[in-house]
């Protein structure tokens, strides 16, 4: 029979190896591809049971194209302080990698002040969509694949190539104290898009970048978007949806005490003429500070960027319940709010309470198509929209029942 000092003794054995992590400080030299060396820390962290710490040092380090996956044993802490180079050579980049991809990773920890440097100038040049036609497919700086409970913070994304970030399916994933930059000319830079998962949180962060700030797809439900400051850029969207058949319904969507200074847009809603059947629905705006946005309320359901698609049939995608409270501040041009819902399925349950929106070169104007709302407060410019009619001031609802499209 074991000795009950024996059985203690392999307890506690057992007990520290299920407690065990890792702690790693990569070696990173100057000049010196970090790639290879933070794989193999990823793995020996992956297989590690109990909490793993990586450390990339304070420094300037290239970084190649990498992937770190799992699922892990035990949760991971990457603890990037130093900035980090991507490759400015856009002819030796592998067009089926991002930059720095994480896919199916539980309980994962972005953090430590670093910069992940995408050095996108040379790339936003061969990818002008608007002039071309056509959008490379180049590595996006930060790709969070299927991640649960997760947290990036206090990370800074500067030029990115592509998307700043792209977030693909999961659970639980927080941005806290997240930066990220690029000039407001820097093409197909969205800073974070999100599509198909369930509860994200982006909050106390600073985006300005070349295209929408926030870009929301399908399949997203329960995100909550607090306390940014968006600009320059093209906003914060749902969309744009209705393109591919299949897509999944956006639910839940609330932002609250957000600053958009000289974007394109402000709070916008972007689906396409002639689509597939889609749903937008329970999507909350409250407490929006706008300066010198262009347009700072936006739902337009004929998104049609580079004219290349057809508005000859309505867009299928439906909008419902949407409400806008105290929503403040100067518009560039005289269309402050634009509802140019689909003559197809128009928006219901749109609320609009308390509104305050100035055009420094005359009195701002609202332009309304097949909504309705609910009018709470008081509304400046004045909304009276029903059934398609034009707002007072002379917005004028466009044949067919819609209003010209917001740029892109």
């Amino acid at each position: 029979m074991m000795s009950s000092k024996f059985l203690c003794t392999f307890a506690l054995l057992l007990l520290s190896n299920l407690v065990e992590g890792a702690n790693i400080n990569i070696a990173a030299k100057p000049n010196v591809d970090i790639a290879p060396e933070l794989e193999k820390a990823w793995k020996d962290a992956c297989a590690a049971t109990g909490a793993s710490t990586i450390v990339i040092p304070k420094g300037t380090f290239p970084m190649g194209q990498i992937k770190l996956a799992g699922p892990c044993k035990g949760p991971i802490d990457l603890q990037i302080q130093a900035t980090l180079k991507a490759s400015s050579d856009i002819k030796t980049l592998d067009r089926d990698k991002e930059w720095l991809t994480f896919r199916y990773v539980d309980k994962l920890t972005v953090s430590g002040g670093g910069v992940l440097d995408g050095q996108g100038t040379a790339a936003w040049a061969a990818n002008d969509c608007k002039k071309t036609g056509v959008c490379n497919n180049l590595p996006n700086n930060l790709s969070l694949n299927f991640l649960t409970n997760s947290v990036i913070r206090d990370i800074t994304s500067l030029d990115s190539k592509l998307f700043h970030v792209n977030v693909l399916a999961g659970k639980n994933l927080t941005f806290d104290h997240f930066t990220i930059k690029a000039p407001g000319d820097s093409h197909n830079t969205d800073g974070i898009h999100i599509a198909k998962i369930t509860d994200v949180n982006v909050i106390d962060s600073v985006i300005g970048t070349g295209d929408d700030c926030i870009s929301i797809g399908d399949g997203t439900e329960n995100l909550h978007i607090t306390n940014v400051t968006c600009g320059p850029g093209h906003g914060i969207s749902v969309g744009s949806l209705g393109k591919t058949p299949g897509e999944e319904p956006v639910k839940g969507v609330f932002l609250k005490d957000i600053k958009f200074i000289g974007t394109d847009n402000g709070v916008r809603i972007k689906t396409w003429p002639n689509s597939h059947p889609g749903v937008v629905t329970d999507i909350h705006y409250e407490n929006i500070e706008m300066e010198d946005v262009k347009n700072p309320i936006v739902i337009d359901q004929e998104y049609c960027p580079n004219n290349e698609c057809s508005k000859q049939k309505p867009s299928q995608v439906k909008l419902s319940k949407i409400s806008y409270k105290n929503i403040k501040g100067t518009s560039a041009t005289e269309e402050a709010v634009i509802f140019a819902c689909s003559s197809g399925v128009p928006c219901e349950g749109v609320e609009v309470g308390d509104i305050n929106l100035t055009f420094k070169g005359g009195a701002a104007k609202t332009v309304c198509s097949n909504v309705k709302p609910t009018l709470t407060g008081k509304q400046v410019p004045p909304i009276t929209c029903g059934g398609g009619a034009a707002a007072p001031g002379g917005g004028a609802a466009a044949p067919g029942g819609g209003a010209a499209s917001a740029p892109a």
